[in-house]
């Protein structure tokens, strides 16, 4: 038996050793006027230079449209606050204050961004002025950014490095998945969300919109799967006009809206609207009053997917959408007696992964072949055999993540990662390192194959995510998955790089994002409180 006096020397011990690890880690101190991603070259001077909010404006040399005006506008807002109303003239040592920044765009305004896009762009700060060139507008987007993150503010004056910066993505599909089935966000939410997308140079917002808990998303073909399928009360649902405000919003950011209706499975939400679309459970040979995946055998089934998806894609403007085809439960299939009579005459046997491939091939050549639109998928419906279109665009979500890159691109698929990227795990401590250790194109294969890769994704699924904590959830431990998409592959040093987060981070919260610590101790500089 252990004494009194011994057990109490033992809790302090404990309590010692418990406060001692937590104090372990040091103190990271954040750059300053460092951009996030890291460019492809990024040369700044020892010359410092002030700018003038009162005067400063940006102007247009080349091709112009509404998504650059727009952007000026934003990032003057952006730079200097609420500041630019009244900030007073401070002149400037040595008479070296900037006014003004040349934004040259050589090719026409594109009207959407597309996976095709052209994101690169040069920026010179120098005595003799501030200037980005860009082949289109999306390139400009991408050097206003960067331009915006190397202003440092002291006490209400606006400096810059002298800086030339040639960059461009190494990827060209940056994504970024929310979940609006599983908790209903806000369209002013998913804005803000958008927004801090654009400000981390992500391009790609992969909208999984409806599931199994609910259907918010209104077609204009079938409203009643909305008006059945959504949680109930007010305000759980996506109207047209909400729809095409997000797409607005993410166009004058320069990100592509790419929704996903997944089916066969996920779908029981649908199933409140549509009757007959899922297949009924049996139980003994007796329906059992529940329901599986969509029913493949029916006629009516490919019928209702041609006028839905018709709609999906005369409201969404981007070529791609995703079809999902993830975690298909065959246990409902297999009980269902005409099911197994279908199975017979199509001479499936009893393979219900060719049932699977029949109901997917069904659907992608309604997508592909009819409705002349791409298709993204989940890894399942390659694994299981389908044959699909030669743009069709994978994406990896699975564990062994490497061994199916190297598969699925053999087979000259494009490909997307997001296996390593689900920041709906968190965990205590810098779980940012990992995530930014994680490259896709990281897998046995030839030079070829490894082009295939296009990008990736981080996502983040809504068990416990909503309109409360999807912000703080995501930043900024997404920003080290957008700088693993965006910078050189050969930028993956965690300890050069941390201090860089460190200031992006304060950089977020002073632009009035909620985005939470990631690298322990530490506070935000007078640079970056809030105006």
């Amino acid at each position: 038996m252990v004494s009194n006096v011994n057990t109490g020397v033992f809790f302090l011990l404990v309590k010692f050793v418990i406060c001692s690890s937590r104090n372990l880690h040091a103190t990271i101190n954040p750059t300053i006027g460092a951009p996030w991603p890291m460019p492809q070259k990024y040369t700044p001077t020892g010359n410092v230079y002030q700018i003038e909010p009162s005067s400063f404006r940006f102007e247009a040399t080349g091709e112009t449209c509404d998504i650059l005006t727009s952007a000026f506008d934003r990032y003057k807002q952006i730079i200097f606050g609420t500041t630019l109303k009244f900030q007073p003239h401070h002149g400037s040592d040595n008479g070296n204050a900037l006014t003004s920044a040349s934004v040259k765009v050589k090719s026409e305004c594109a009207k959407f961004p597309s996976l095709e896009s052209d994101e690169s762009y040069d920026l010179v700060v120098s005595a003799s002025g501030i200037t980005i060139n860009a082949n289109e507008v999306w390139g400009a987007l991408r050097g206003l950014e960067t331009f915006s993150q190397i202003i440092v503010r002291r006490s209400l004056q606006y400096f810059i490095n002298g800086t030339t910066v040639t960059d461009f993505p190494r990827f060209q599909h940056r994504g970024m998945l929310i979940d609006t089935s599983r908790h209903f966000l806000s369209v002013d939410v998913i804005k803000e969300h958008i927004e801090a997308m654009a400000q981390n140079k992500f391009n790609v917002l992969h909208w999984h919109i409806v599931d199994d808990p609910s259907f918010p998303y209104t077609s204009a073909a079938f409203p009643e799967m909305s008006q059945k399928g959504s949680y109930p009360g007010a305000g759980h649902i996506y109207t047209a006009s909400n729809v095409l405000d997000i797409i607005g919003f993410a166009r004058m950011r320069g990100i592509r809206v790419i929704p996903e209706f997944d089916t066969p499975g996920h779908t029981q939400s649908w199933g409140k609207g549509i009757p007959d679309l899922l297949t009924k459970c049996y139980s003994k040979g007796v329906f059992d009053g529940s329901y599986g995946p969509v029913d493949p055998s029916k006629n009516t089934t490919y019928t209702f997917l041609e006028t839905f998806f018709g709609d999906v894609a005369n409201t969404f403007p981007d070529q791609y959408i995703h079809l999902g085809g993830d975690e298909v439960s065959f246990g409902c299939w297999q009980s269902n007696p005409d099911i197994t009579t279908f199975m017979s005459k199509m001479s499936f046997g009893t393979s219900y992964s060719k049932l699977e491939q029949y109901y997917m091939q069904s659907l992608l050549n309604i997508i592909g072949k009819k409705l002349n639109k791409g298709y993204l998928i989940w890894q399942e419906v390659i694994d299981n055999g389908a044959m699909v279109q030669p743009d069709t665009v994978v994406e990896v979500w699975k564990g062994g993540y490497v061994e199916e890159l190297a598969k699925v691109t053999k087979l000259g698929y494009k490909t997307l990662l997001s296996s390593c990227w689900y920041l709906n795990y968190i965990s205590y401590g810098d779980d940012w390192r990992k995530y930014y250790a994680c490259d896709p194109q990281q897998f046995n294969g030839t030079d070829a194959q490894k082009k295939l890769i296009i990008g990736g994704e981080t996502c983040m699924w809504g068990e416990f995510v909503d309109n409360t904590n999807l912000i703080a959830r995501f930043w900024p431990r997404a920003a080290a998955v957008g700088e693993r998409l965006w910078s050189d592959m050969s930028v993956k040093n965690t300890a050069e790089a941390a201090p860089r987060l460190e200031e992006h981070r304060c950089r977020m919260v002073s632009r009035g994002f909620a985005a939470e610590p990631v690298n322990g101790p530490g506070y935000c500089p007078e640079e970056y409180t809030k105006f």
